[in-house]
């Protein structure tokens, strides 16, 4: 079942401790078995390095110190949430010991069944964003949250696992000056541009991923790694068209400024509520962060306040109904009145000069 350089079924690793029965699953990073630990008689899951063909004996020895920092990474946050991280067993190459979790990961699951509901996928992200609050709360960042990370359990625990690339507070980064890691399709925006990022980096990988599950597809993938990076810079988000009372809430995760990110603990309220048949007031949600505070809520403006004295521009209507003599003149009487109005004036100015000049002419 293995292949040259890896562990077989049968095989024993960590001193003998650790059996392996089957193959679980393998990607770029590695391969997962399923294992029996002979010492506690339990089973286990055991991730061993993958090394690709011709790479370097200086590139694999990094990649097991990235390897070996996952397990390490991973042991520090104890979380339901989290898989669990028993050993490291050094032989030769890592293998990192974990709890056997029982379920399909959540790209399985999309892939099985097509897009979640959105009360149902805002149920996966709160669980994975309580998670990632975890680690974050230790100085550990993910660096790649995806639906290939997640697992849904059998029992219904939503379980975040794959620390292979993540970053630990006070560390030395082990990648290579300009070495982008990660799937480019989850990458934050900060971090496609090469900088630091921090744990409002997760936060976004976390929206790519709720679209994705309510939507279908992934917001920013392009045909290849550096144009879906560029859209990742660039382009906007489109527009979610299953989200319903999770829209918002992706608004918020993907802004692309990580300054005016929604916050990691009011996504996961919003998330929360949504996931139990609610809906954000307003359709909409603020935002702040330690950086100070951003985009609120939609309302309308007040405008200003009228001066005092001053007449509306729109004064209130009556509570009764207008009568006709409430209703404005039409244009035609308007201009009958105005003109019966100096007629008479003009009279008035006659009348007086007449009885002006018969005076006079009487005294004299």
């Amino acid at each position: 079942m293995g292949e040259e350089g890896f562990g077989r079924q049968g095989e024993r690793v960590g001193g003998g401790r650790y059996r392996l029965l089957g193959e679980l699953g393998r990607g770029g990073m590695g391969m997962v078995w399923r294992a029996y630990d002979e010492a506690l008689g339990r089973e286990v899951a055991i991730k061993e390095v993958r090394a690709p063909a011709g790479l370097g004996d200086r590139d694999i020895d990094r990649l097991y110190a990235r390897m070996e920092r996952e397990g390490r990474a991973a042991a520090r946050v104890s979380h339901r949430n989290v898989v669990t991280v028993h050993d490291v067993a050094m032989e030769g190459r890592p293998w990192i010991v974990m709890e056997l979790v029982r379920g399909l990961s959540l790209a399985d699951v999309l892939d099985a069944e097509g897009p979640l509901p959105p009360a149902r996928a805002a149920r996966v992200g709160a669980e994975v964003l309580a998670a990632l609050r975890a680690a974050h709360a230790v100085g550990v960042l993910h660096r790649d949250v995806k639906p290939g990370n997640v697992l849904m359990a059998n029992d219904g625990r939503v379980v975040l696992t794959d620390f292979g690339i993540a970053v630990v507070e006070g560390d030395a980064a082990l990648t290579l000056t300009g070495e982008l890691v990660g799937s480019p399709e989850f990458l934050a925006p900060e971090r496609a541009l090469g900088r630091s990022p921090g744990p409002e980096a997760d936060l976004w990988s976390l929206g790519v991923l709720l679209y994705a599950a309510v939507e279908g597809f992934s917001p920013f993938r392009q045909d290849t790694p550096l144009s879906t990076l560029r859209a990742v810079v660039d382009e906007s988000l489109p527009e979610p068209r299953r989200a319903g009372p999770l829209t918002s809430v992706l608004e918020g995760l993907l802004d692309k400024d990580p300054r005016r990110r929604l916050p990691a603990a009011e996504a996961e309220r919003l998330l929360r509520l949504v996931a139990a048949g609610g809906t954000p007031a307003g359709g909409s949600v603020s935002s702040s962060n330690a950086f100070g505070p951003v985009a609120t809520a939609e309302t309308e403006p007040l405008g200003r306040l009228p001066e005092p004295g001053a007449t509306p521009a729109n004064p209130p209507a009556p509570d009764g109904p207008a009568g006709p003599a409430d209703e404005p003149p039409p244009p035609r009487r308007q201009r009958a009145a105005v003109a019966a109005l100096v007629a008479g004036a003009l009279l008035a100015v006659l009348s007086l000069g007449g009885l002006a000049w018969a005076l006079l002419n009487n005294g004299g």
